[in-house]
């Protein structure tokens, strides 16, 4: 027998050892329902939180939901948990579900998140002043298309992602037309077909992901985000309106119904001890959108590659 077919032979059987003895210890055998959305990040991010829970046991159930409206579900335990909510669209959800008491912030993903208007340097020729965004009121026409002319085209997200652009647009009297995304992969296929004709685009990306990485391109500076921006209209550059602002930044969240920790407290337990990193998830991003590798297979060499951080998340 050589080496290789021993050392395979031993981690199957530490494997089965180990699920065995999770299975025993698992509270109970009610599904746990996880959400999946739009983007690749997030099914990555959440089948790898429940490949980790099934090897500790765990019965997993995958459903569909919106971003936002997912709240509803995590508040009556419909939904069990929602592996990424962003501080940069979703903490106003997120604190108003935790201050119902019906849902938890089970800590942070580890991700750190910026959602923000991005253009491609070459914009800077058409647009002198950016990445200022006052720029934009004296070049909207810069960016627009036959559509929207003479209004500039900002490509936004998908609706349910939230980001208030429209409100944002409105308060700081920038001459530009929002036109949505249908889905996260048009939303980048249309970066991609922009930059390669060198023609006009801003649109909305995001960080952790590929993009930045592969084309050169700078974030809009918006004025700094605060709470009261969002709030209160008084606060900000427009005294009349909210939303006259950038769009906050921070960490990417995980977030449960409040039962779960009661009915499920190993896996809880797991959740929260769960961490990974802008480098991983940007390589498994571009991975799955730009090498076209898929999502299972994604997720199963993470798996195979850090045994030993996920084992320690469910054995505490």
């Amino acid at each position: 027998m050589t080496n290789a077919i021993s050392r395979s032979l031993m981690g199957a059987a530490a494997a089965a050892m180990l699920s065995t003895a999770a299975t025993a210890q698992v509270e109970s055998m009610d599904p746990i329902k996880l959400t999946l959305h739009d983007w690749s990040g997030q099914l990555i991010n959440t089948q790898i939180m429940g490949s980790i829970l099934e090897e500790a046991g765990y019965n997993i159930q995958y459903v569909q939901a919106d971003y936002i409206a997912q709240f509803a579900g995590l508040k009556t335990g419909d939904l069990s948990l929602a592996m990424e909510i962003w501080a940069t669209t979703g903490q106003e959800a997120l604190d108003e579900a935790v201050a119902s008491g019906n849902v938890v912030n089970a800590g942070e993903t580890g991700l750190n998140a910026i959602e923000e208007w991005w253009y491609p340097l070459y914009m800077k020729e058409l647009c002198p002043g950016l990445p200022d965004w006052t720029a934009l009121q004296n070049c909207a026409e810069a960016f627009s298309t036959a559509e929207t002319a003479p209004k500039g085209r900002y490509v936004g997200g998908p609706v349910t992602w939230g980001g208030f652009d429209e409100e944002r647009i409105e308060a700081l009297n920038l001459d530009f037309e929002v036109v949505h995304a249908g889905t996260d992969a048009a939303l980048f296929a249309e970066l991609e077909s922009a930059y390669q004709r060198q023609a006009p685009v801003i649109l909305w990306v995001y960080v952790p992901h590929w993009a930045p990485a592969k084309y050169d391109g700078e974030f809009v500076e918006f004025p700094p985000y605060s709470a009261e921006c969002y709030n209160d209209p008084s606060v900000g550059i427009n005294p009349n309106a909210a939303y006259d602002c950038g769009k906050p930044r921070g960490p990417i969240w995980k977030a449960a119904w409040a039962g779960f920790e009661d009915k499920w407290p190993g896996a809880f337990s797991a959740v929260q001890a769960y961490t990974i990193n802008n480098d991983e998830m940007s390589a498994m991003v571009a991975a799955v959108d730009l090498d076209g590798e898929s999502i299972d297979d994604v997720v199963n060499a993470w798996m195979d590659d850090n045994e030993d951080r996920w084992t320690a998340w469910i054995s505490q």
